[in-house]
């Protein structure tokens, strides 16, 4: 029986990380504040769609 990598749970923490990282990127970029924020919450959302925190 092959395992689906994408259910380990490592690579789920690394995942979120990874979107908790482009969350954190997305506001310090050079655009508008409502941009950034739209971006946050985005990535964020992602990485909480893991479960992972």
């Amino acid at each position: 029986m092959k395992h689906d990598p994408a259910l380990n749970p490592s690579a789920l923490r690394q995942r979120a990380a990874a979107h908790r990282a482009m969350a954190l990127a997305a506001l310090r970029a050079d655009s508008s504040l409502s941009v950034r924020l739209k971006r946050y919450n985005a990535a964020m959302a992602r990485a909480l769609e893991g479960g992972a925190l």
